[in-house]
């Protein structure tokens, strides 16, 4: 026992997560309703002003169980996420120079069971991990149109020394 370590909190009395996040990064909060005939769920308003900049362009992805999808960046535009279904960690890295949040890596989740959208600003790395039992599928309402002749679109391989994370860890604690 004597090796053994104490959880740090991670949440406020009222639920607040603690971690930090890259500058920049917001979540807005989704309520599903359900009734006997089924569900409801708003996925985009713009009343809400979340974020600013208008509805564009939209499209739909999905990543099967235990897959990643990533590095991906974008250098022009900010991906806003909203998870129908399924269970995702989205692992952040900011790489932007002049970032007061510069060098940071972490974890988001999303989930079917509490829906949110979350938006990723331009020069932050991510990739999305499917951490459930069925295929994720989340729509994308990117801040610019996708330009096929020149897609604003950046990768690096998923195992890269560049960033400082590796989803090699063995599960559980």
């Amino acid at each position: 026992m004597s090796k053994a370590k104490q959880d740090n909190q991670t949440v406020t009395p009222e639920g607040k997560e603690l971690k930090k996040l890259p500058n920049g990064v917001h979540f807005k909060e989704a309520t599903t309703h359900i009734d006997d005939r089924g569900s409801v769920v708003e996925m985009f308003d713009e009343r809400w002003r979340w974020p600013a900049e208008p509805l564009v362009f939209a499209y739909c992805y999905t990543v099967r169980p235990g897959k990643i999808k990533g590095w991906g960046m974008h250098k022009k535009h900010e991906d806003r996420y909203f998870i129908l279904f399924g269970e995702l960690e989205i692992v952040l890295y900011d790489a932007r120079p002049k970032s007061a949040t510069r060098g940071l890596v972490s974890k988001v989740y999303l989930s079917e069971k509490n829906r949110r959208l979350m938006n990723i600003p331009p020069g932050v790395w991510h990739a999305c991990h499917n951490v459930g039992q069925t295929d994720v599928v989340v729509v994308n309402f990117p801040t610019i149109p996708y330009k096929h002749a020149k897609p604003d679109k950046y990768r690096l391989p998923i195992d890269t020394d560049q960033i400082p994370y590796s989803f090699d860890t063995p599960a559980g604690w």
